[in-house]
């Protein structure tokens, strides 16, 4: 296709669902694995894929769709960061590719830091976007989400609809928007393509998780990075401030700062792509 940036790859994956994605032509030497947060897909990170491999064509990028979201609804409990993890090795292995870093946004900011601990001896690089390894009380925008979800009716006539519905549990539009990709059309209404009991398992797990020891003993030859979106709560300032210390002593974790709110992505992908350029 004339102009076409870059060459994607759609696989249908028997495990976990997924997209490639690589530049034009290239034979990428190394991949990073991008996993999601929680209610979103793979494709929420597709336009920061194709601008990193555009930028360095020796990496090739997948688009991880985790258990219960996206293409991967047909997964069965326990419904864990445990069991998430080994749904992304079992990936990996099926691929057969070098996989040398590996991206958490969020919810899957603990996937990737579980990754990291139990499979991750063949890492370079585990980043954690506005993600955090604490453990913590049940709480926050996804949390809040689970729950207007519950409320809301389980179909609606037409999309729009379910966006008025979402926004009336007090989100913004975009947010609603962006939740209402988990609508499937059936029989002339749109139905939520989600496992909320599923999903309350995996945010309980992601809650209750303390994964401060994979900074503070980052393994193999990892080095750890993390972003915090300046304008977003999640990662608090005693957070970042023993992030920072934990960098100090080990020289392999490391903080950053970008402007923007929890969804990097969306609010300053340029941001985002240049640190991940510069720093892979």
């Amino acid at each position: 296709m004339p102009g076409r940036v870059l060459e994607e790859e759609n696989v249908n994956a028997v495990l976990l669902a997924h997209d490639r994605v690589i530049a034009p032509g290239a034979s990428p030497e190394r991949w990073i694995l991008f996993l999601h947060g929680v209610f979103g897909a793979g494709r929420n990170w597709r336009s920061i894929a194709r601008r990193l491999v555009h930028a360095r064509p020796e990496w090739g990028a997948v688009l991880v769709d985790l258990r219960l979201h996206g293409g991967s609804q047909a997964f069965a409990p326990p419904h864990t960061l445990d069991a998430a993890a080994a749904d992304v090795r079992a990936l990996v292995d099926a691929l057969g590719i070098p996989v040398r870093a590996v991206l958490g946004h969020s919810f899957g900011g603990k996937v990737a830091l579980l990754y990291t601990r139990d499979y991750g001896a063949d890492l370079a690089q585990t980043w954690l976007i506005d993600s955090t390894p604490a453990p913590g009380v049940p709480g926050g925008s996804a949390w809040r989400m689970l729950e207007a979800l519950r409320r809301v009716p389980a179909s609606f006539p037409t999309r729009d609809a379910a966006v008025r519905a979402i926004e009336a549990e007090g989100f913004e539009a975009g947010v609603a928007q962006w939740v209402t990709s988990n609508l499937v059309a059936t029989d002339g209404e749109y139905r939520w393509r989600l496992d909320l009991d599923g999903i309350e398992a995996l945010l309980r797990d992601f809650f209750r998780t303390d994964l401060w020891g994979v900074l503070e003993d980052p393994p193999g030859a990892v080095h750890v990075h993390v972003v915090k979106a300046m304008d977003s709560s999640l990662l608090a300032e005693d957070t970042c401030a023993r992030i920072e210390q934990i960098g100090l002593r080990t020289g392999r974790v490391h903080l950053h700062r970008l402007a923007g709110g929890h969804w990097l992505n969306a609010d300053n992908p340029d941001g985002v792509t240049r640190l991940l350029a510069d720093s892979l």
